[in-house]
């Protein structure tokens, strides 16, 4: 049995920032959208299948070098802590950017495709996307995990990979309505005025919390 409870704080703090980032718009929403448009919504859920699983890889890379960093540097989790609140404050200025001027929600054009190059069109575009390692860099400062076993590890990879999947398929489900895009558009302005806010919020707990 899996004692979570001492880990608890550090996988909610860890998750909310996920959880938030992942409901933030960016490229693969709008590759989502395309892909529900066209081929529907079960081609769209293979693809956040890949992009959940590219998450876990960057997730998985990055508890792997900040555990060797740490081993090396006692400073580094200090530093890495800096670095992620800085990183928190500028995708709270981009939110409140959006807020003031909130861009259109454009639906990609994709062609059909297999599931195969569906889900390797989702990983690659994860893997390869600056703001989502930089975006992990920040979550790892939060220290979720340091010092845990691998079952404890492995419980917050799993935990991590379905809020991933779940946030990017509500975007392909509830986005590819058309009602329901405009009503969003509508609300964007709110919508990311509170995202900046979190983002703002987290970046002063982080930077100022004890360690």
């Amino acid at each position: 049995m899996i004692d979570l409870a001492p880990y608890l704080p550090g996988f909610i703090a860890a998750y909310a920032i996920l959880l938030v980032g992942a409901a933030s718009p960016g490229p693969a929403v709008a590759m989502l959208l395309g892909i529900s448009t066209v081929q529907g919504r079960g081609p769209a859920l293979i693809t956040c299948a890949g992009i959940a699983t590219g998450s876990m890889t960057i997730n998985l890379l990055t508890m792997i070098g900040i555990g060797l960093l740490l081993s090396q540097a006692a400073w580094a989790m200090n530093l890495l802590r800096l670095v992620g609140a800085a990183y928190l404050l500028w995708l709270a200025w981009g939110a409140f950017r959006k807020a003031i001027n909130p861009p259109k929600v454009t639906v990609e054009a994709a062609p059909v495709q297999s599931a195969a190059t569906l889900f390797t069109k989702g990983y690659l575009l994860q893997v390869t996307n600056p703001k989502a390692i930089a975006f992990w860099l920040a979550i790892a400062a939060v220290g979720a995990v340091n010092g845990a076993p691998t079952s404890v590890i492995a419980a917050f990879v799993a935990g991590a990979f379905v809020i991933s999947f779940a946030m990017h398929a509500a975007w392909a489900l509830v986005l590819s309505s058309r009602p329901v895009r405009a009503a969003y558009a509508g609300g964007r302005r709110w919508i990311e005025a509170g995202l900046g806010s979190f983002f703002t919020f987290a970046a002063f707990k982080l930077a100022t919390a004890e360690r």
